[in-house]
């Protein structure tokens, strides 16, 4: 029988390697914050190996390094996650859901579980496949109903919701980031700064559904809220995803201008903006700037949304 610090121990390797595996790419829009991951947790010798090799671009060698642990013990949710990620940073979807799936069933703890599930999410997310994405992280978030999480059910739902709106679906996408904002406000005693995340975030997302759906004035309205809750001084950590959001509304407005201006003061290491970037480029007939962030883009070794969206995306770009 593991005891609780053994389950606890492994539940947080398993994290760090379902969510990152490599340098953390931060870009969840906006502010969404993976579970909490700390770095000097211990890891296993085949992890770090892993993750050594993947920042060297070493995806077959790092799948090998994962298998061969597989073989010793087949049923490790932390290797099992960690081939299923690689495989999905390689293209091979079918085969890592493969993984993702007996690290579900192998999974001892309901927490286990759900992030095994969400790590599937995104397996469905590189395809943009916004139904399936939806119903694996419904599970994800009905783990986090029954704990009384409410930050966390918002997280879930904004995740979900984030991978649909790159992938067209925008009412999904609305239905969503409006459950995200409604749940993430349900938090008991919640205090005023945590207010004012929620409503940046509600007005971010409904400004860039607007802009998708080329409503420009609507657009301009929920630009202005957000920018009126990020005044407020209360979450100074969420600035970078303002100039992220006027670049991504003058993008689809057709104003490449601004929306090269604006993208560039956003998170230059976000593998979804520097893709974006690449577009904008593409839009003003810079084929050489485009290809550069695309490369930058393709190159992205994290399983989140917004990679999920732009290695497969750049890929298919490059020559």
């Amino acid at each position: 029988m593991k005891t609780k610090q053994t389950i606890r121990i492994a539940w947080v390797i398993m994290l760090v390697c379902a969510a990152a595996l490599a340098a953390q790419n931060a870009g969840q829009a906006p502010g969404g914050q993976q579970a909490q991951q700390s770095q000097q947790q211990p890891q296993p010798e085949f992890i770090r190996q892993g993750r050594e090799l993947l920042r060297e671009g070493k995806l077959d060698e790092a799948l090998a390094v994962y298998r061969q642990e597989l073989q010793k013990t087949p049923d490790s949710v932390v290797a099992n996650n960690a081939a299923g990620v690689v495989l999905d940073l390689m293209g091979q979807y079918a085969e890592a859901r493969k993984y993702f799936a007996k690290a579900i069933e192998a999974a001892a703890t309901p927490q286990a579980k759900a992030a095994a599930q969400r790590a599937m999410a995104m397996s469905y997310a590189f395809e943009g496949d916004c139904k399936k994405t939806v119903e694996w992280e419904q599970q994800v978030f009905n783990y986090y109903v029954s704990v009384n999480d409410f930050f966390q059910q918002g997280e879930m739902a904004n995740e979900a919701a984030r991978v649909c709106i790159e992938a067209g679906e925008l009412d999904t996408a609305y239905k969503w980031y409006e459950t995200g904002h409604e749940r993430g406000l349900r938090e008991p005693n919640i205090k005023p700064d945590r207010v004012d995340l929620w409503e940046f975030r509600w007005a971010h997302a409904q400004a860039r559904i607007a802009a998708r759906r080329g409503n420009a004035a609507e657009a301009q309205k929920h630009v202005a809220a957000a920018k009126a809750a990020l005044d407020k001084g209360t979450n100074p950590t969420q600035a970078v995803f303002f100039p992220y959001l006027v670049g991504y509304v003058a993008f689809y407005r057709g104003d490449t201008k601004t929306a090269l201006e604006e993208l560039q003061k956003a998170n230059q290491n976000d593998p979804f903006i520097q893709c974006l970037i690449a577009q904008t480029y593409e839009k003003m007939g810079d084929k050489e700037k485009a290809l550069e962030f695309y490369r930058k883009a393709a190159s992205t070794t994290a399983h989140n949304p917004p990679a999920a969206y732009a290695r497969p995306f750049a890929k298919k770009k490059l020559p």
